[in-house]
């Protein structure tokens, strides 16, 4: 590849010989920047760098000299060095192995949606993340499901199964490794225990639930990094979500190296260390265990992990790993998690950052995970400036992020039809204090944002940046909330299971106030930060309709005397973030 005027900052960064031409020709200034700064400079190209740098810069011929001094490195300086992909040998272990011998354990029974895992005792001699394949196939009368298996450690394999049915299941191992091959075994699926509903999926093409039919209502917030701050501050976070609204938890895979998140990890993912280097052929074990038993605890109080597998803030290298430990790692990590019912997949937090990865790794992405997850999670991919293209027949639903100061829920009715996907704006900034635009506005705002967006037949997302001196924000590393936002939001989900169906759907509105509900059924109009002091309704006549007053903020429902029908006055307070409601008679 020759480096030209579209070559991303990254792509210059990782190459030592372009990287010595680039710093030379750039002002100190610029190395004193806030790693979310540093993550967006290698997004951009070497002309978007000049243009948004021009004044640092100040040279108005920069760009021709950098791109000068680049053209005359030779090409085999400019060519990105790929790992090749690391291919099992069949002669793993020697003949002499009997097929099967492995010892297993594998329960007699599981749940319906629950997890099935078979434990083999194997073979632990060179690499067993790279040179084992091992999977099994489970059937239940005639169909048949394959699901990849994965090495923990110290000779510890494991193959995780989520019955989808009740009945009888059988299955049979397949591995490179002799021992590990052709191992059979059977099981009942029983039906699921209290509180099982089986995995989330789309309902009604703009809405959710859960396999068994249970309505899903996404009440999300946002802990990126909450599973890298240690056992005291983990079990906070987990006592704080049992008294919140939250069933859904946005949550990264990998540490974060951010604004007011500069710890360290207690677990790294692959063997190594920043400081001589990372073995990304060797996953870390012990990162895993601690990752899925979050996952579990956050499961049994219903909390669904929307699992972020990608992101650009990061000081240790896993956003700028090569094509094949990509693979390798999503690879694994589905192995690992697809059998566990709360999970979502997220390709990644602001993936248009991601300065290493193309569109085609975006796709490649998408088909690894959706091919090994058997159970087919929800998936997206969650954008910073751009969107992704949400028409791709594998992404499940619209992962949002604003790309509007003040304007993002407005939009929510507007993306439905474009794209005819469930709309969940997982950002669309947070509540608090500190000096970034995306993380300061009201809890009133927050709140405000929520309605907008569900009476306009989307899901909204919370997220909290309050600033405190031991710098513990609850939307990097958990802990406790302390915004207003919650239990109003914990108002509205109330308010939108009450409706019909337990959904809201937007209806055709007058052009100062959204309205959601049923013709003629039911109607739910919100008035936002305007004041109305009375409003006009006419309906059908011959209906009549009993009729609320909710105020949204002090949490207020005023069922207003007698019914009404037609054309008709509601008397309003004259205050803001009032809604109405209104149910046939």
């Amino acid at each position: 590849m020759a480096f030209n005027a579209n070559t991303k900052i990254g792509i210059l960064m990782k190459n030592e010989a372009a990287a010595e031409i680039l710093l030379r020709h750039i002002p100190e200034i610029l190395f004193k920047t806030a790693p979310h700064i540093a993550s967006l400079m290698k997004s951009v190209t070497l002309e978007k760098f000049e243009q948004f740098h021009r004044a640092e810069l100040q040279r108005p011929d920069w760009l021709n000299i950098v791109l000068a001094e680049l053209s005359q490195l030779p090409a085999e300086a400019q060519a990105l060095q790929e790992e090749p992909e690391i291919i099992p040998s069949p002669d793993y272990e020697p003949a002499s192995v009997a097929a099967g011998s492995a010892t297993v354990t594998a329960p007699s029974q599981a749940e319906q949606w629950g997890i099935y895992e078979i434990e083999l005792q194997g073979p632990s001699h060179g690499n067993p993340f790279t040179d084992v394949v091992l999977g099994a196939e489970f059937r239940t009368g005639d169909r048949a499901v394959r699901m990849a298996g994965f090495y923990d450690g110290e000779g510890v394999y494991r193959i995780r199964f989520m019955p989808d049915v009740q009945g009888a299941w059988t299955f049979r191992t397949y591995s490179s490794a002799r021992s590990l091959y052709g191992i059979e075994g059977s099981f009942l699926s029983v039906a699921p225990s209290a509180g099982n509903h089986g995995p989330v999926c789309v309902k009604n093409t703009y809405h959710f639930a859960h396999e068994d039919g249970t309505p899903y209502i996404p009440v999300s917030t946002t802990c990126y990094a909450w599973t890298h701050q240690g056992n005291e501050m983990e079990e906070q976070t987990l006592e704080t979500l049992k008294t919140s609204p939250f069933n859904k938890m946005r949550m990264c895979v990998f540490p974060k190296s951010y604004l007011f998140n500069s710890n360290e990890p207690e677990f790294y993912p692959f063997e190594g260390s920043l400081q001589e280097g990372w073995d990304y052929t060797r996953f870390n074990p012990a990162f895993f265990r601690h990752l899925e038993n979050r996952i579990s605890d956050l499961g049994k109080l219903g909390i669904e992990a929307d699992l972020i597998l990608f992101h650009p803030y990061d000081r240790w290298g896993f956003s700028e790993m090569s094509r094949a430990a990509d693979d390798r790692y999503l690879r694994y990590i589905v192995a690992r998690l697809s059998a566990y019912r709360n999970v979502w997949w997220s390709l990644a937090n602001e993936y248009d950052l991601m300065w290493s990865k193309e569109e085609d790794d975006w796709e490649r992405f998408a088909a690894i995970v959706t091919e090994n997850d058997p159970v087919g999670h929800l998936i997206s991919n969650h954008n910073c400036f751009a969107f992704y293209d949400f028409s791709k027949p594998w992404v499940t639903h619209c992962s949002i992020q604003r790309i509007d100061v003040y304007k993002t829920s407005e939009f929510t009715k507007e993306w439905r039809d474009k794209w005819k996907k469930p709309i969940v704006i997982d950002e669309c900034a947070y509540e608090g204090d500190i000096d970034q635009g995306w993380g300061n506005i009201t809890g009133e705002e927050m709140t405000r944002r929520f309605w907008e967006g569900a009476v306009r037949g989307g899901y909204v997302g919370h997220g909290e940046t309050y600033l405190n001196p031991e710098e513990v924000l609850w939307w990097s590393k958990g802990g406790k909330l302390t915004g207003t936002s919650p239990e109003r939001i914990a108002f509205l989900r109330r308010i939108t299971e009450e409706s019909p169906g337990g959904v809201l759907e937007p209806l055709t509105s007058e052009w100062d106030v959204p309205c959601a509900g049923i013709p003629d059924e039911y109607y739910l109009y919100y008035f936002g930060f305007t004041q109305p002091g009375f409003r006009h309704i006419n309906r059908t006549p011959g209906i009549r309709y009993q009729v609320e007053v909710i105020d949204t903020w002090n949490m207020t429902v005023e069922k207003l005397e007698g019914l009404y029908e037609g054309s008709f006055r509601i008397e309003l307070p004259g205050r803001p973030y009032m809604a109405l409601r209104m149910t046939r008679a």
